[in-house]
């Protein structure tokens, strides 16, 4: 049946609407939902997460100007409204009561007042009002529990889904309420047990053959069992069980009880039923580093994302037509500020966007409340940025042949020991642990720009091999920047190590020369780390199917595990390359494996103590230890040295 309008206002359809209908009440026990908010601790998280996650953005309130460009109001009414919807009440607790409630009863109440000529809002408790009379499409006002009714016009009525009617919503609770009723009687349940102690776990059991007792006996054991079992054990002493009886255990094991499993498997449903991840709310048996944070960047678009929609919307829909001047107006939540990332990734994005420096260095003294300097208002822009140039400080590797040699820098000249070391040499330790940790940050951000590209394509499962081979060249440059630039001081370190004993003037000896092997050494050990992280998503790939996401997922977790081993073992050859070559230059003529490490393999204990010529090869083929010429297998986590030795 058509609408019928009378007078510019809709009445009614016919449609499965009797005469004298009445829109029920919004449920017939609303506080069955605030006993279940204060009693479930899984509802009361997974709630308490939502509405304070939204209630930290603050609502910015925006006039567009056009469909590319719009202004911030501040002082607009509706912005002074939201800043401070009662008084005494802020905007936090305003959200936080609007988005908790919604998700508790799925529906949410604000009384409009005038107060002093302008427009308030006063939250009230779904509890304490309903919507009354009417028909299924609106009711005819709003009655409070104190039987004060209130027109349609008055109330602020934010609601969620019914299939039954357009004028409230149905609670998720009630979809949970099985679950958490059986929740309810499992902790019932293990609370008595607790109480009882004893009593309720166990039975005693006498032989036949035991000798009758008195009732003075009865009555002295009954005393001394009783005196045990209050307070659940824990204030009886000892029990001293006699004529050869029995304690037999019954009712529930609490290990098959699973009473750890059942509650984390409520905790899961509830989150499930608002659609949060659970490893966001302390569920973590799947999570990885990466998976978490994964879910964090996705968390105020897809799952808090349709909250603030909604939000957003019902304001400017019940509350912005009450104010003056609203045209154009509309709220935002102010996602921005959760959006941007860390500092380093929000400095490099910018850098790149803009060519050059986007801070003077009195601005970045402020951010660490250092006080100004003279002369710090300027920015400074680096040699290597020039206009038409390079298009950011970043940008400085595009050619694997050359960029490493601007990432390594010559030890400085300092003041040197006696043996004419430079100072700045520590023992290597350092130097091995940084390459490590800095290898395997850079690994898991090659995954994670893979996963955002791959996300970004269709629904199904994107080219993943492809998507990874458009990179390679970018990622080898930085790779053989980095393994250079460590595995150079690492192979001045270790030359050191050499000459400090043998030849202490360095005669004969520079670093200078080393630096073309160290680089086609980082060169061969970035292909392979790429290579075997090529391999893995091409697995993926293979495998396909629905899960591709968690295969990508766990690629990329094994990938970055390996960056540690990948660090080590390069970190072994630069370190023996360079004490190698140092012998070599002082005229030592033979060398002398060492063992090292807690769990050497097999063939790497064999050798300890073998000596052959500086030239030669020991017994597994190798010129030292990490000799990149060797297999795969006897490079892996090589901790192995070498001494040095003359003839004679």
């Amino acid at each position: 049946m058509a609408f019928v309008v009378s007078s510019g206002q809709l009445a009614v359809t016919g449609a499965g609407v009797s005469t004298g209908y009445a829109a029920p009440a919004l449920r017939a026990a609303p506080w069955e939902y605030a006993e279940i908010w204060r009693r479930q601790p899984q509802v009361r998280t997974v709630i308490s997460f939502l509405a304070r996650n939204i209630a930290q953005l603050g609502l910015h309130v925006f006039r567009r100007v056009s469909d590319t460009d719009r202004e911030r109001l501040s002082d607009h009414p509706l912005a002074r409204l939201l800043a401070e919807p009662m008084p005494g009440l802020t905007m936090y607790r305003f959200v936080e009561r609007i988005i908790a409630d919604s998700a508790l009863y799925d529906d949410w109440f604000g009384i409009k007042l005038k107060l002093n000529g302008q427009l308030r809002i006063l939250p009230v408790p779904p509890s304490l009002i309903h919507p009354y009379g009417g028909n299924w499409i609106a009711p005819e006002y709003y009655l409070t529990a104190g039987g004060r009714k209130f027109g349609r016009e008055e109330v602020v009525h934010i609601h969620g889904y019914s299939p039954s009617n357009l004028v409230a919503g149905d609670s998720p609770i009630e979809s949970l309420r099985e679950l958490l009723l059986e929740a309810h009687e499992a902790a019932k349940n293990r609370a008595a047990m607790w109480r009882g102690g004893a009593r309720t776990t166990g039975v005693l059991v006498r032989p036949a053959e035991a000798p009758e007792w008195t009732s003075a006996d009865k009555r002295r054991f009954r005393e001394m069992w009783r005196g045990f079992t209050d307070g659940g054990g824990a204030e009886g002493g000892t029990p001293i069980l006699e004529d050869g009886m029995e304690y037999k255990p019954v009712g529930f094991d609490p290990k098959a009880a699973q009473y750890i499993e059942a509650r984390k498997l409520t905790r899961e449903e509830v989150s499930a039923a608002y659609f949060i991840p659970p490893p966001l709310i302390g569920i973590l048996d799947h999570a990885t580093y990466s998976n978490i944070k994964e879910q964090h960047a996705h968390l105020y678009q897809d799952t808090l994302g349709p909250w603030m929609v909604m939000l957003q919307q019902e304001i400017v829909a019940q509350i912005l037509p009450d104010l003056p001047d609203n045209e154009g107006v509309y709220c935002e939540f102010n996602i921005e500020a959760k959006m941007r990332g860390s500092f380093e990734e929000q400095a490099a994005a910018m850098s790149t966007l803009v060519g050059g420096p986007v801070m003077t260095r009195n601005e970045g003294r402020g951010k660490l409340n250092l006080p100004r300097i003279e002369g710090g208002d300027e920015l400074i822009v680096p040699m290597n940025v020039t206009e038409g140039g390079l298009a950011s400080p970043r940008d400085t590797a595009p050619d694997a042949a050359v960029a490493p040699k601007a990432a390594v820098r010559p030890l400085p000249a300092g003041p040197r020991r006696k043996s004419g070391r430079p100072a700045a040499l520590g023992t290597g330790e350092a130097e091995r642990e940084a390459l490590a940790t800095s290898l395997s940050v850079w690994s898991e951000r090659q995954f994670d720009r893979l996963r955002t590209a791959a996300g970004a394509k269709a629904d199904g499962m994107p080219d993943l091999v492809a998507l990874w081979a458009e990179g390679r060249e970018d990622r080898l440059a930085q790779l053989t920047a980095m393994l250079a630039s460590a595995g150079f001081r690492l192979a001045q370190i270790a030359a050191w190590d050499v000459l400090d004993v043998w030849n202490p003037d360095a005669e004969g000896w520079t670093a200078d020369v080393m630096f073309a092997w160290i680089l086609e050494a980082a060169g061969s050990h970035a292909e392979q780390h790429d290579d075997a992280a090529a391999k893995a998503i091409a697995t993926v790939q293979d495998t396909g199917g629905e899960a591709w996401r968690e295969g990508l997922t766990s690629a990329g977790d094994g990938w970055v595990t390996a960056a540690a081993a990948r660090a080590a073992t390069a970190a072994t050859e630069a370190r023996s390359f360079g004490g190698h070559d140092a012998g070599r230059a002082s005229g030592l003529t033979r060398k002398v494996w060492r063992t090292g490490g807690t769990n050497p393999r097999p063939s790497h204990k064999a050798l300890d103590g073998e000596a052959v010529g500086i030239d030669d090869v020991f017994g597994n083929g190798l010129r030292w230890p990490g000799d990149g010429a060797g297999k795969t297998e006897e490079l892996v986590n090589c901790k192995c040295t070498l001494d040095y030795a003359k003839e004679g």
